[in-house]
């Protein structure tokens, strides 16, 4: 009895289902992704320059083209998209991301109204994305883009994104990584920027980031994969060798930022970031040497402040660079003139904005360039 049980469930799961929305009884081509048959106007899906375009435009063995209202013959016969007996299959695709796209040629203007609002469905837009940017549907490909990026750059938008343990897009929200893979396989800058401040809030909360070493790599964002790498090494050898999603040669690489890191930090002090000197400025030479040396008393007051986390090279910047800003706030609120040279920093005040430029500016270069010290050891 169960084993006819178990069949007859299996047959049924077998047999293609009518889907609700877009199987439209006046529509002339029979579609199957997954187990779900769509039946809509080919006109429709050869818009906008698509792929299906140049699909059913193919001459058949005739020598002629199917025209955009008929069904494709072979020699008279009508063959695939007929019937729902005969469906052209579309392998590799999901209900869910064909639906979207049916929704897009389809929709009416108050629904695509509500898309670049926060009431938007951003499960819909996403599969729609995908979907368009695997036929070329290039003009509803940017639109959709563009809607995300809208939904994306509200504030606390990302907080509903589920786990990294969640599959992510099964009828819920895509997670993360898939927003990111999204954006780097679509070339979308604009949601790129976002998904990646999403990435920076989460490493520096400690959270996901072995998961963002990863993705870092696969998809080549340097300057989130020198962020992960660095906040991994600071969570100690412990917590790498815990850590499940790393992989053996990751796990060099974080010994070999260590090492670049902290010679880097020893070369610090003797090396202070270029000081673009005022035109005003009276004696540049000693401005530049007064400038050397605060530049070296911040680093050792930051090592001071972080004294265990040697590599952190980054947080001990961040320190120097507030030591330096408050050193100088402090001299130019003493009252020193423009292009005098004051007697306890001795930098010209009118070089002072330049010296916290270069300052940050340093910072800004460190942490771009984090992803240089994670190497594979020859």
């Amino acid at each position: 009895m169960s084993n006819i049980f178990l069949r007859d469930s299996m047959l049924r799961l077998s047999i293609p289902t009518r889907d609700a929305a877009y199987y439209i009884p006046d529509g002339n081509t029979v579609l199957l992704v997954e187990n779900t048959l769509f039946k809509v106007h080919r006109s429709n899906l050869m818009k906008d320059g698509s792929t299906f375009d140049t699909l059913f435009s193919l001459p058949s063995e005739g020598g002629h083209s199917a025209s955009p209202g008929a069904a494709p013959t072979v020699g008279g016969t009508v063959v695939e998209g007929e019937s729902d007996d005969n469906p052209i299959r579309l392998q590799g695709d999901a209900a869910d991301e064909f639906r979207a796209l049916l929704w897009a040629l389809y929709a009416l203007p108050h629904e695509l109204m509500i898309a670049t609002t926060p009431e938007a469905n951003p499960v819909l837009l996403f599969n729609l994305a995908r979907i368009t940017h695997k036929y070329q549907f290039k003009s509803i490909l940017a639109w959709a883009l563009g809607a995300l990026v809208t939904f994306y750059s509200r504030s606390g938008a990302f907080d509903a994104l589920p786990g990294p343990g969640d599959a992510g897009c099964a009828g819920g929200a895509p997670t993360l990584v898939q927003l990111t893979e999204l954006a780097a396989l679509c070339e979308c800058a604009d949601l790129l920027d976002a998904a990646v401040r999403k990435w920076r809030e989460q490493i520096a909360d400690g959270k996901d980031v072995a998961l963002a070493i990863g993705m870092a790599e696969r998809l080549s964002i340097r300057p989130l994969m020198g962020l992960a790498y660095n906040a991994m090494l600071l969570k100690g050898r412990a917590a790498w060798d815990a850590e499940p999603l790393l992989s053996r040669e990751q796990r060099v690489r974080l010994l070999s930022g260590h090492y670049a890191l902290s010679r880097l930090w020893e070369k610090l002090p003797l090396a202070p970031p270029a000081l673009s000197h005022n035109v005003r400025c009276a004696s540049p030479p000693r401005c530049g040497k007064a400038w050397a040396a605060l530049w070296r008393d911040a680093l050792e007051k930051g090592a001071q402040i972080l004294p265990v986390r040697y590599v952190d090279v980054l947080g001990k910047l961040r320190v120097a660079e507030g030591i330096v800003r408050t050193v100088l706030d402090v001299e130019l609120g003493a009252g020193a003139g423009a292009g005098t040279q004051d007697s306890g920093v001795a930098i010209a005040a009118c070089c002072k904005e330049a010296a916290l430029a270069a300052t940050s500016l340093k910072l800004r270069e460190v942490e771009e360039g984090l992803a240089e010290h994670f190497t594979d050891v020859p």
